[in-house]
């Protein structure tokens, strides 16, 4: 796996050289003439841990949330020195951990973040099911929370047995989310947990669409080395028969396929915080995507608090693209939905997307990953994604997390500052 990790990467890098994060930070940020400018804050903190989850999270008390939330909110003013005046950005989304456990003072945060950024797209969170009940849905609403997403997992208990999770009462979920309805209410499904077939991932999908979800999202189970799970991995090709037999069954209810694995029933619901062209990231953990660099805050909240406080950045590693680089960085995470636009592409870069990587659309094209298209009223050129292309997609984004991600996040996650790591 890490010898076709590496030969593709070089490939489309056209470079021997490894992604190289070093153990430095700015202390300004300069994100003035970034587009499509997203943001993004970590709340870190979960009731229990589940064992499948391999994202930065701890044990939630009080008064380790409260200094966190604290020192948050510093890093949010701190970003600003880089600012003029307020900027555009898309959305912002709150991702955890189990971000309604700080929902008393997620109003302060919006409010702070606010005053210098004017957010156009909305503002999401993300939400275990147990904090699916009208007090904590209305403290998101009146702090401005227009999209949530409910991890979910599955509605079957076989499932959520075998994930560890407790059984989740569809009917009083469907009562909460009439009670405080939301612009888009996202449910997250995972597939290719053992056992599950077809069926089973069907009932889901129906399920949550009845109980009040207007955009569901399939994920598939991805086993990180670091997480204690015994989860056992589905098979290549039972995972692309799935994939496939879920995609063509959304499309054939006349659902509205928003990416690889997300599909909704209304034409606005989208909860994604992906696919961006930049984005701030704010907390531990945190990613920050700016034109020529890559920035990740340390995994430790303790570490985090003790360099915010002090006024330093909380950043672990940088890594400074080539510009290839960050040419394949922007197609990986553009190619999430399912479509990339070679004027976009121009646009970002200054160079034709085919001049770049025409031999590459070229293979596509010839074995059925992609097709092409003109659109009728602006001439641009879009590649869509075929269902083969889909699942190679998801294919090698496997191999992209368990060589890149899981290597990176297991080490921060044992420390706070690495010298460096080369992936």
């Amino acid at each position: 796996m890490g010898i076709i990790t590496n030969l593709t990467r070089m490939w489309l890098t056209r470079s021997v050289k490894p992604f190289v994060f070093t153990n430095e930070y700015d202390t300004q940020l300069s994100y003035e003439d970034c587009g499509q400018l997203g943001l993004y804050i970590h709340i870190p903190f979960c009731r229990s841990l589940c064992s499948f989850c391999p994202y930065c999270k701890t044990v939630y008390s009080e008064e380790l949330c409260g200094r966190y939330i604290d020192a948050l909110i510093k890093e949010i003013h701190m970003a600003q020195k880089a600012g003029n005046g307020r900027k555009t950005v898309t959305s912002l989304y709150f991702g955890g951990g189990t971000p309604a456990l700080a929902a008393g003072r997620l109003k302060e945060i919006i409010d702070v973040a606010s005053r210098y950024f004017i957010i156009t797209e909305g503002i999401g969170v993300e939400l275990h099911p147990d904090n699916v009940n009208i007090p904590t849905l209305q403290k998101l609403k009146e702090a401005g929370v227009t999209k949530i997403s409910i991890g979910i997992q599955s509605f079957q208990n076989k499932h959520q047995a075998v994930l560890g999770r407790d059984a989740v009462d569809g009917a009083v979920l469907s009562d909460m989310l009439r009670a405080v309805p939301f612009e888009t209410v996202s449910i997250d499904l995972i597939f290719a947990l053992p056992e599950q077939t077809f069926e089973d991932l069907k009932a889901d999908i129906d399920l949550a669409f009845k109980y009040g979800a207007n955009h569901v999202a399939v994920y598939p189970f991805v086993d990180f080395t670091f997480t204690p799970s015994t989860v056992r991995v589905m098979p290549k090709r039972k995972k692309y028969e799935l994939l496939n037999q879920i995609t063509n069954y959304c499309l054939d209810q006349g659902y509205i396929r928003t990416s690889i694995w997300t599909f909704s029933s209304e034409q606005n619901a989208r909860y994604s915080s992906m696919t961006r062209d930049n984005f701030l990231g704010f907390g531990c953990s945190a990613t920050t995507l700016l034109r020529e660099q890559f920035k990740i805050n340390t995994f430790s909240v303790e570490e985090y608090c003790r360099r915010i406080n002090q006024g330093q950045p909380a950043t672990s590693l940088t890594l400074h693209f080539s510009l290839r680089q960050r040419m394949v960085y922007y197609l990986f995470w553009t190619a999430y939905s399912t479509k990339v636009s070679a004027a976009d592409f121009e646009s970002f870069f200054g160079v034709p997307l085919k001049k770049m990587y025409g031999l590459e659309l070229f293979l596509a094209r010839r074995l059925g990953f992609v097709t092409q298209h003109k659109s009728v009223d602006s001439g641009d050129i879009i590649y869509k994604m075929t269902l083969k292309g889909a699942f190679y997609y998801h294919y090698y984004e496997n191999f992209y997390t368990l060589s890149y991600i899981d290597k990176m996040w297991g080490i921060m996650r044992k420390k706070a500052f690495p010298e460096r790591i080369e992936l």
